[in-house]
Parts: structure tokens; C-alpha cells; sequence
């Protein structure tokens, strides 16, 4: 349940904005890309790790995390304040350990549970790994405040870095940990910047400095505090001092912070504004780095919209091209013309429609085996031609597709990462042409027996002669669009089909053809097509992605000024 005092409509405008950004990977290469998958996987960790936890439980204890530079003695402090050693600290670079949370024993319930940092296993004992968050419960802290001490912001491991980043984005106070020597470093900054930007509240320890050097080294860094936007973080200045048997600081040296830090847990209103102002500065920020993803996510989906309607385009062009090639007469030429002319020169079928009517039946009956073997021969080198011209003309709109694919970034990450080689047709494409115009062949075969089942005068023809008049029906298709010069061997083709049909059944036979053609092919490029596209949907952002981003982080900011103002 979510806490009386906290809004509801401020946990659920941050739950929705959550998840338009879980929602939205940023998958496409782009230039804006890298950045903004860093902030969009910052701001996911952080609504996580921080803001709704907080939200959900307000009158949790003030998390303090403790972080700073490489032996800037970050954990020996943190020992001192709680004095005891409840954190390992050592000379060895970089320190590889799970992170340390040092809490009341009264309040160990806040983080046994995974509201804070839900992806780190919690243990009891000292672990060298960073997967997980070591609970040390002590009742020499205050109930109301916890600990935690971080990695090394500059740790020359990584995966330290981000956990220490990650680590800070979820403290209520930051208690920055630096040196005398190190205080300028640019890394540090660089965090503590951040830390300003979104309004965390932020106390810094200046240690290990040489008592003569305190106030010219303390009174430098409260300056660059200044300047930075850090002028109301409290300042702490530990004189360079030994350390006890047990490796603590002086119980004086420490002192002041830890007075500090009794009065926050004891006065709950005192924890209740440092933890307002943290979590109302880091929701501020929310809005604007938001945006910036979404800046990122206008380009994403204009590249998914560039690379689809390419596919499209492309894939469009082909098939009217392709279709066309069929049937305008250019696949008329070579073997098949040849086979063509073979077939004519019987000259069986062409004297069955020169012939009176009355003797047509009896001379294509003769004729019948004769027309047999060249009507097949017709009909393989038919088959070779339409095959070779559709598998020549896909294969030619793939490489088309995935050269402008891989002249932009984004199509050439996903030509790269598809399991598929999509910058040829398919593997098994040839096998499909092949299928798809022997079905069309023995389409024209049986278009031509289903004409002629009605027509006793020719019944005993067709019975042997389908072939003949299906090669005939055939060839008019595949010169149905060429120009009216076009005659041979279009004329002899139509004239066989009108003998034995008559021109209005002979168009019909060419139209119902010509349609399941093209129908063929259309459906063949519809599934070379899609191999493109099945790589964009889960890529893609969906359309709007990026406006409603937008509005759902201004959401955010509405809920918050209203609960500020509230």
C-alpha cells in the first residue's frame, strides 16, 4: 500500500512513464543512439532503485551512501562513524566487493525486502561480488538512518564504476568522500555535478588533510562547491591523523559528522526534508533527461519508417515490373521462341483451324500424337524461362533492398544481426518459383479441359490435345500487354485459340490466366518482402512512441508540482 501522505496519481504518472521507457530500447543504430540508451538505462535504475521505492515508502530510513575517489578512505570513515569495522578497507586497487549497508537493527525489515536495489542479493557475510549488497545491522547507528558505503567512483574496473553510480542515484544524502589530494580531480566532479543537477542534498568530507593546510584546502574546495552549484552542501574537514588498533579514525575527528547525522535521525522532520528535497530534485530531472531520450526515440522511428517504406517501395516496383515482364511478349525469345516455332512448324494444329469446321474434329485427331512431344517441349522451356525471369527479378530486389539497408547505420546493424541472410532471396526461393509455374502451367491445362467440357465437337481432341491448346494459351498470356506489331508468335497462338474457342471465351481464358499469374507472383515477393520486415517489428518503436513520452514525463512533473504546492 502506498503511504496516506504520498499521491497516488504521482506513483502511477511515474509506473507509466517507467515503462513507456522500458517499452522503448532505442534498438537502431544512430548517431543519438549510444547516449540516450545510457540515460534511458540510468532513468530506469533510478525510477527503480530511488524514486518509487522512496515514493512507496516515504518513512523509510534516510539512506546515506557514502562514495568518492580511489584512497580517498571512504570505509574507514564509515568504520568510525559507526565504530566499529563493519566495512573492508585496504590498499589493494581496485577494491572488488559487494557494497556495504550498515542500518539500525530495529530497522532491517526497510532492507531485507527488495524495495531498495531490487537486483542485489542480500547477504550477511563479506563478499567479493558485486551482485550483491551486504546487510550489516549495528545499534551503534540511530534507528532512522542507514550507511552505505560505495565503490570507487573512478575505479579502474567498470562494473565498480556503474555500481557506484547506481549506488549514488539512490541516496537520500550524498556524504562525497575526498582528499586533500585529490579533491580536484575531474572524476569526482564530474559525479558531484550531477548530483547538483537534480538537487540531491549533499555533504562533503575533505580528509586526510594536513592541519596547516586545512583552512587554504577547505576554503578552496568550499569555492569550487560554489561555483559547481553545491553552495549549501555542508563541508566536513577531517585532519590527517593515525589510525587506532582497528584501523578507525580519532573519535574526535569524526565527531562533528556524526553529531550531524544523530540529529537527522532523530528529527524526522529534519529526514523528511532532506529526503524531499532529494526526491523532488531528482523527479525535476526526470522531465527534461526524458525528453532527451525521446529526442532519440523521434529518430528511431524514422528510421523504422525509412527502412519499411523502402521495403515496400522497392518490393512494390519489382512485382509491377516483373508482372509486366510477363506479359508484355519479352520472355519471347531464345529456347522458348525456338520450342515455339518447333511446335508450329507440325503444322497439325494450325491446319485444324485453317480447316472447314466440319473437319476440324478429325484432323486434330489425327494430329493429337503428333502435337503431343513438341507441346511438352513447349512447355519445359516455358517453365525455364518464367522460373529464371521471377527467381532473376526477386533475387534482384533483395540485393537492391539490403545495399540501401546497409548504407545507413541502422540497416546495416540489423543486415548484420539478422539470423537471415537478407541481402539475397531466400534459400529456398528457387524451389518455390519453380513450384508456383508448373501449378500456372497445369493451371492453363486444366482451364482449357474445363472449356471444352460442354463442346462435344471437340471432346475427343482435348481428350488428347490439351497440352497443344494449354502451350497456345500460354504463350498469348505471356504476350497479352505487347504492342499490336507484335505478331508472331502471338498471331498463330490466338488463332488457334479462337479456331477451337471463339475470341470472347479465348480473352476470358487469357484474363482468368494473365490473373492467377500475376496473383503468383504477387504472392511469392509478399514473402520475400517479409523477410525484411519481420526484422523491424521487434526493433521498431511504435508510431507516437516518442510524443507520448513526452507527455508522460510532463505528467511527472505536473503530479509533482502539485504535491509540492500541496
Amino acid at each position: 500500500m502506498t503511504d496516506p501522505g504520498t499521491p497516488v496519481e504521482l506513483i502511477a504518472a511515474v509506473v507509466r512513464l517507467r515503462q513507456a521507457l522500458v517499452d522503448n530500447p532505442l534498438p537502431f543504430e544512430a548517431p543519438d543512439a549510444g547516449p540516450a540508451r545510457v540515460e534511458r538505462g540510468k532513468l530506469i535504475k533510478q525510477l527503480d532503485d530511488y524514486v518509487l521505492p522512496r515514493l512507496l515508502q516515504i518513512e523509510a530510513p534516510l539512506l546515506v551512501v557514502v562514495g568518492g575517489p580511489t584512497g580517498a578512505g571512504k570505509s574507514t570513515l564509515v568504520n568510525s562513524l559507526v565504530g566499529s569495522r563493519v566495512t573492508a578497507s585496504g590498499v589493494l586497487r581496485p577494491t572488488t566487493r559487494s557494497p556495504v549497508l550498515v542500518h539500525h537493527v530495529d530497522d532491517e525489515r526497510w532492507f531485507t525486502i527488495d524495495r531498495l536495489l531490487p537486483e542485489l542479493e542480500r547477504t550477511h557475510s563479506t563478499a567479493r561480488d558485486q551482485g550483491s549488497l551486504q546487510l550489516v545491522p549495528s545499534s551503534e547507528l540511530p534507528p532512522g538512518i542507514a550507511i552505505l558505503d560505495a565503490p570507487d567512483l573512478d575505479s579502474v574496473e567498470a562494473r565498480n564504476r556503474d555500481l557506484s553510480a547506481q549506488l549514488m542515484s539512490t541516496a537520500d544524502l550524498w556524504l562525497f568522500v575526498t582528499s586533500a589530494a585529490r579533491y580536484a580531480d575531474q572524476v569526482p566532479w564530474t559525479s558531484l555535478k550531477s548530483a547538483a543537477e537534480r538537487g540531491a542534498a549533499v555533504a562533503v568530507v575533505l580528509d586526510r588533510t594536513l592541519p596547516s593546510a586545512t583552512r587554504e584546502v577547505s576554503s578552496h574546495l568550499a569555492r569550487m562547491l560554489t561555483a559547481r552549484g553545491l553552495a549549501d552542501a555542508r563541508l566536513f574537514t577531517i585532519a590527517q591523523s593515525a589510525l587506532d588498533e582497528d584501523g578507525l579514525l580519532p573519535p574526535d575527528s569524526v565527531a562533528p559528522i556524526r553529531a550531524w547525522l544523530g540529529a537527522l535521525a532523530a528529527d524526522a522532520a529534519a529526514r523528511a526534508a532532506v529526503v524531499r528535497q532529494t526526491l523532488d530534485g531528482t523527479m525535476a530531472s526526470i522531465g527534461h533527461r526524458a525528453r532527451s531520450v525521446s529526442a532519440a526515440l523521434r529518430t528511431q522511428q524514422r528510421l523504422a519508417t525509412e527502412l519499411r517504406e523502402h521495403v515496400i517501395r522497392v518490393y512494390a516496383a519489382s512485382q509491377v515490373d516483373t508482372i509486366a515482364t510477363c506479359l508484355d511478349g519479352s520472355l519471347l525469345r531464345g529456347e522458348l521462341l525456338a520450342r515455339w516455332q518447333d511446335f508450329l512448324d507440325t503444322g497439325e494444329l494450325m491446319r485444324g483451324v485453317e480447316d472447314r469446321r466440319g473437319r476440324l474434329r478429325d484432323r486434330l485427331q489425327r494430329g493429337a500424337g503428333q502435337k503431343t512431344q513438341p507441346a511438352e517441349t513447349v512447355r519445359v522451356a516455358l517453365e525455364a524461362r518464367l522460373s529464371t525471369h521471377l527467381f532473376r527479378a526477386a533475387q534482384s530486389a533483395a540485393v537492391r533492398t539490403a545495399g540501401h539497408w546497409r548504407s545507413g547505420q541502422a540497416g546495416a546493424a540489423l543486415l548484420e544481426t539478422s539470423p537471415a541472410d537478407l541481402s539475397r532471396a531466400a534459400a529456398d526461393l528457387e524451389a518455390r518459383v519453380n513450384a508456383s509455374c508448373r501449378d500456372w502451367l497445369s493451371l492453363t491445362v486444366d482451364l482449357v479441359r474445363s472449356e471444352s467440357a460442354d463442346r462435344q465437337a471437340t471432346s475427343r481432341f482435348l481428350a488428347h490435345g490439351a497440352h497443344g491448346l494449354a502451350a497456345a494459351l500460354q504463350i498469348v498470356v505471356l504476350s497479352s500487354t505487347a504492342p499490336e506489331h507484335f505478331q508472331s508468335p502471338t498471331w498463330s497462338g490466338r488463332r488457334v485459340l479462337g479456331g477451337v474457342f471463339g475470341g470472347q471465351t479465348m480473352q476470358r481464358l487469357t484474363a482468368t490466366a494473365s490473373a492467377d499469374l500475376a496473383s503468383r507472383v504477387e504472392q511469392l515477393w509478399r514473402q520475400e518482402k517479409q523477410r525484411f520486415l519481420e526484422v523491424l517489428p521487434a526493433h521498431a518503436p511504435d508510431h507516437g512512441a516518442a510524443e507520448r513520452l513526452v507527455q508522460l514525463s510532463r505528467d511527472v512533473d505536473d503530479n509533482r508540482l502539485a504535491r509540492a504546492q500541496a
